[in-house]
Parts: C-alpha cells; structure tokens; sequence
C-alpha cells in the first residue's frame, strides 16, 4: 500500500497581466492558505516521503510554504511534466518515485490534479486552490500505478477547514 497527496497549487496572483502564466507567484491568500495546509498536514501526520512539484512559480511557492509548515525535511523535487498535465503525464511522473518512499506528495495545477484523482480513484473531487487529496494506492511499488488503483481518503479543502 502507497500513500499519495495531491496538492493543488494555492491562490496565484493575476496582478502583471505581463507575467507568462508558468511566472505567476502566489497572491496573499495564497501565501496565507499554503502555510495552513502545511499545518493542518503536520497536526494529522500526513507527512510524505517524496515531494515532486511543478516548476511553474506559484506550485514551487506552494510546495515551499506547506513543507515548511508540515515540517518536511525531504528535499522539494521539481519535474517540468506536472506543469499543465493530463492525468496520465502525472501517473508518469508519480511511477518515478523510489520504491522505498511509503508516500508521496504531487503539487499542480487544475485541471489534472482533478482528473489524476477520477482517474486513481473514479471520484470527482473538486480541487479549489490548496486543497489537498488523500489517496491510498493499492500497490507496492510506484510503477504499479494503474487507473482506479486508488482509494480516496479525503479532501482537506481550506474553507472547510477554517
């Protein structure tokens, strides 16, 4: 059994309207929303082995502010294949982690972190920005990760929580 976290990126700012869409860092509600998942993850123990993000600007802050808040000692790995993924991009970058990690986090972006979770899983599961999903996996190794392989936990979506 695999645990897998997807993370939708937080709040991003529409500020520079000049800024690539990749450029767009969080907003203020996103630098609020991000730390509190990081707690709420630290206060449940839902701490992930491996953490893999998007490089675009606004899922590296993400990453960053939750970690730091979980308390994740990991390194924060980067892979240019969950920016602006199809769910199957996204099982492709998730086979990859090391067999050893028990768990692993995903941080994207909308819509493929929804359609990774109805393709893992068959849920819809609507993902505002810094919600997370919780999927147990029913395999032993990452490269096992296979469409309705998952079952869906639970989704900690910030306004619910607050």
């Amino acid at each position: 059994m695999k645990r897998l976290y997807v993370l939708r990126h937080a709040k991003s700012s529409w500020d520079d309207a000049n800024l690539a869409d990749f450029d767009r860092p969080l907003n203020g509600r996103g630098k609020e929303t991000a730390p509190f998942i990081g707690r709420v993850m630290r206060e449940r123990g839902l701490m992930p082995d491996v953490v893999i993000s998007s490089p675009a600007k606004r899922a590296r802050e993400t990453a960053k502010l939750v970690c730091e808040a979980a308390e994740f000692i990991g390194t924060i790995r980067y892979d240019e294949g969950i920016y602006e993924a199809s769910p199957h991009a996204l099982v492709k970058a998730i086979s990859s982690v090391e067999v050893a990690a028990d768990s692993a986090m995903i941080v994207g972006h909308n819509p493929g972190m929804e359609g990774l979770i109805r393709y893992l899983t068959g849920n819809l599961a609507p993902m505002p920005t810094a919600s997370l999903a919780i999927i147990d996996l029913e395999i032993s190794q990452w490269s096992e990760i296979r469409q309705q392989s998952g079952d869906l936990v639970e989704v900690l979506r910030p306004k619910e929580l607050a």
